[in-house]
């Protein structure tokens, strides 16, 4: 088994370089050029991809095998990064968003055949440190290629850090050949004997929606991280416009928190080991984090430039908002995986697909907008609207179906 965590957490690391990329390295980039932070939100449209990748995640299941795709996604972001490291460190932000979206692409295709894989592989037991190494890789390559890109960035410069995120690419793709894709492979052509690609859309998805639990499972992925995102993309630009640095903010928001991010989703997969409620721990969990975004909202209303203390503290509270999402994020994945499981193999990809699209739906929509709402209604209004948002998913876990307990 130890190999399959190894094979699953390389892949899964080198997915996440396009987020951390558009995260940690592109906001940043953006403000020192005095974009505002309503356009910089805007942004978040890029992550299209990730909303839509429940259209083709049938044509992964019924086309081709999974390996196949992991092939052709990985190998197209390799390609991605090698166009990346030819344009220069000052060009617009027109050609370096199209070589994004078009990562997006291929990360959204690569991560439909990579948790079609996992779904298949892990058994009940091992669907806790399953998706506790899932988020813990893909954090770590999301805080490599933003927060380290971000702050090896006058050192290096421009093309040696996307080369090196080519060459990473370039072993993942190395890694589809591994033993556990081939016997998953291989139980897949028994199980797919009569494709449901030849099955009406339609049929597939009142299969779908019919798996015991979804409907419950659809609407809280979509309100769970509404305040948390609201909060995590606004305040490292707030803090850039009070004269913190872009070195230092790099250091705290893309590395220490994402570490700490981490660590969080390493703990939750300790706490789900240990046979624990998933809503009750859940609960627990997003109570706190309401708590330290009210904290945090409080400093933020007294923040201005000459205060460095109260800057230090915002980026704890930071780093402690990142440590509970950690906890929040693999128990969410686990929760959503189960109610996967449940359903019949031929449409679990689309399934996973479904509930994975809307957790980014969610996040992304809300994000794009939180510039918004910070720039219209100014800090206090906007992130006591953030707190509010936070509330909505504990009192939705009360009413969580039998199935999912």
């Amino acid at each position: 088994m130890t190999s399959t965590y190894i094979t699953l957490g390389i892949l899964y690391l080198v997915q996440g370089f396009p987020y951390g990329i558009q995260s940690g390295l592109l906001p940043v980039l953006l403000r020192t050029q005095g974009l505002s932070l309503s356009q910089i939100g805007l942004t978040r449209v890029l992550y299209l991809p990730w909303l839509l990748k429940v259209f083709w995640s049938p044509l992964v299941d019924g086309h081709l095998s999974r390996r196949v795709w992991l092939r052709l996604s990985t190998g197209g972001l390799c390609i991605c990064c090698l166009l990346c490291s030819l344009l220069p460190s000052g060009a617009t932000f027109t050609p370096l968003a199209w070589l994004l979206l078009l990562m997006h692409v291929f990360s959204s295709l690569q991560d439909v055949a990579l948790d079609a894989v996992s779904v298949a592989v892990l058994t009940r037991e091992q669907v806790g440190v399953g998706n506790s190494l899932q988020v813990v890789a893909y954090k770590l390559g999301s805080v490599l290629a933003g927060g380290g890109s971000l702050t090896l960035l006058e050192a290096l410069g421009w093309r040696p850090i996307f080369l090196l995120l080519a060459a990473a690419y370039f072993l993942a793709v190395l890694c589809v050949g591994a033993r556990v894709l081939q016997s998953e492979e291989s139980a897949r052509r028994v199980d797919l004997k009569n494709p449901y690609s030849k099955v009406g859309l339609r049929e597939v998805i009142r299969k779908v929606l019919w798996v015991p639990g979804t409907m419950w499972t659809c609407g809280y992925v979509l309100m769970y991280k509404l305040g948390e995102q609201g909060s995590l993309s606004m305040v490292p630009l707030l803090l850039l416009d009070q004269g913190v640095s872009a070195a230092e903010l790099g250091v705290f928001s893309g590395i220490i928190s994402v570490v700490l991010s981490i660590a969080g989703s390493v703990f939750g997969g300790a706490l789900l080991t240990k046979d624990r409620s998933l809503p009750s721990l859940l609960r627990a969990t997003l109570c706190l984090r309401s708590l330290c975004l009210v904290l945090q909202t409080m400093l933020l209303r007294a923040l201005r430039p000459d205060a460095r203390l109260l800057h230090v503290c915002i980026l704890l509270s930071l780093v402690l908002q990142h440590f509970l999402a950690g906890i929040i994020t693999t128990v969410t994945f686990s929760l959503m995986m189960h109610c996967t499981q449940q359903a019949d193999k031929s449409i679990q990809a689309t399934h996973y697909s479904l509930l994975s699209s809307l957790e980014v739906l969610g996040k992304v929509c809300f994000s794009a907008i939180s510039g918004l709402l910070v720039d219209y209604l100014g800090v206090s209004v906007s992130f006591s609207l953030f707190i509010v948002f936070s509330c909505l998913p504990v009192l939705h876990l009360q009413s969580t179906p039998p199935t999912l307990k």
